[in-house]
């Protein structure tokens, strides 16, 4: 089966070496945003939920499906499921300082900001209470509904702690508490390949984010896990059903 691979133009330039992986493993070839013409499968990393739909309405298959891309790349909308569903978050909305301003759809740390004094919410902004554990938190891989990796990251020079940011990243063996805690939120949503980051506070992890089109730079650098191979073999398995 013949698939095809999105990307924008300028995050598939940044992401080459993924690009290389997909069509190493996959017979699959690469296009942008625009592309609309058909295919047996489609590996959307865009982070558009829109674009997962357009080829969901001709009955392709998508991995990410939309829905998952619809959640995870709304801030809001994905604190509020997980908190209606029983997941520990840190509160939204807040209104105390400081706090930390969020861009609803933002990924790797840009447009997070500490504020220090108070301000009107902006729109497309999410406000929300710190942990009292900053410069750290934990990524966890899952491919298929399966944990295959976890790291922790962490930075003693930025409340962020993301590695693209410079923040360390080392090999963690999830204790249970993270185990079942990452178990209930896969348990939450459909997803084919996606990244959990916890935050802690009190000494207990707290659910931060989802992400849809989750980097595997970190999983290369850090350990021997073909992470892109296994999405793959995933994506392969299930088409064969």
């Amino acid at each position: 089966m013949s698939g095809i691979l999105i990307y924008s133009r300028e995050q598939a330039k940044r992401n080459s070496f993924a690009v290389e992986k997909f069509k190493e493993y996959l017979d699959i070839r690469l296009v942008d945003e625009c592309y609309d013409g058909d295919a047996d499968f489609v590996i959307n990393r865009t982070n558009d939920y829109k674009i997962a739909q357009r080829f969901e309405n001709k009955g392709i298959r998508v991995f990410n499906p939309s829905r998952l891309s619809r959640l995870a790349n709304n801030k809001q909308a994905c604190y509020e499921f997980m908190e209606e569903n029983g997941i520990p978050v840190m509160p939204v909305n807040y209104t105390g300082v400081p706090a930390v301003k969020k861009i609803v759809d933002g990924h790797g740390g840009n447009g997070v900001t500490m504020i220090t004094a108070a301000e009107p919410f902006e729109e497309n902004y999410v406000y929300q209470k710190p942990c009292d554990t900053l410069g750290k938190d934990l990524r966890i891989w899952v491919v298929g509904g399966k944990i295959v990796a976890s790291i922790m990251r962490e930075s003693h020079t930025d409340f962020r702690s993301n590695y693209c940011l410079g923040g360390t990243a080392t090999v963690h063996k999830l204790t249970d508490d993270e185990r079942q805690l990452a178990e209930k939120v896969i348990s939450l949503v459909k997803s084919d390949y996606i990244g959990i980051d916890f935050i802690y506070h009190q000494g207990q992890p707290i659910f931060n984010e989802i992400e849809d089109t989750v980097g595997a730079r970190m999983i290369y650098d850090k350990t021997d896990i073909d992470i892109l191979k296994i999405y793959c073999e995933y994506i392969k398995e299930y088409l064969k059903q």
